[in-house]
């Protein structure tokens, strides 16, 4: 598994890098293992949108199980990875 020194790390599996006033967030190395073959993503928050600190901001379904992605910081949604939503096993 990779371990990037400039990512923090959250309880749930998500991690943050910030560069400047932008954070960039995902899911880490170990929880998309555990997961095994992701299947589905969905983003429950928009470009635009404010989200709280643990808010959930979207959903990733593997072939064992589905679970929620949340927000390690609070802040405004800049941008998605709408990529993500046609090759979500990426």
């Amino acid at each position: 598994m990779n371990f990037p020194a400039d990512l923090k790390y959250t309880d749930n599996d998500e991690w943050i890098r910030v560069e400047g006033n932008v954070g960039t967030v995902g899911l880490t190395d170990y929880a998309q293992d555990q997961l095994s073959d992701v299947v589905y993503l969905e983003y429950t928050l928009s470009e635009g949108d404010q989200a709280g600190k643990g808010d959930a901001y979207g959903t990733v379904e593997s072939v064992k199980a589905a679970a929620d992605i949340y927000m390690p910081v609070g802040g405004k949604i800049t941008a998605l990875n709408e990529g993500l939503l046609d090759t979500p096993e990426v």
